[in-house]
């Protein structure tokens, strides 16, 4: 079984960073991608961000590019979200998700992923 597990939200001022991290464990399991989504209060699950684990292509939602950063660590199969210059508007819950393995899809979309981290709050004040 694929567990996912997210650290590093808390809350911050408009203007400032976080830094989210996340990291997909089983035995023998390597993802083809992964990536973060979030979800506001009363909105549905949108993608922010979604990294190819070789290779290392990114994807971002328009909402976030040239703000947000994804990054890997393949030997520890460990994603990171850098949030600069945040807005009241990222305020959300984070969720990580992990693909498939192999040549599994890969797209920015909740269909895409199978394996689902508990979330974790962020909240940006003005």
């Amino acid at each position: 079984q694929v567990q996912v597990v997210e650290s590093g939200g808390g809350s911050v001022q408009a203007g400032g960073s976080l830094t989210l991290s996340c990291a997909a464990s089983a035995y023998m399991y390597s993802p083809n991608c992964m990536g973060w989504f979030r979800q506001a209060p009363g909105k549905g699950r949108e993608g922010v961000a979604l990294i190819y684990t070789r290779g290392g292509s990114t994807y971002y939602a328009d909402s976030v590019k040239g703000r947000f950063t994804i990054s890997r660590d393949n030997a520890k199969n460990t994603v990171y979200l850098q949030m600069n210059n945040m807005k009241p508007d990222d305020t959300a819950m984070y969720y990580c998700a992990a693909s498939g393995g192999g040549n599994s899809w890969c797209q920015l979309r909740v269909e895409a992923f199978p394996y689902w981290g508990q979330g974790t709050q962020v909240a940006v004040s003005s």
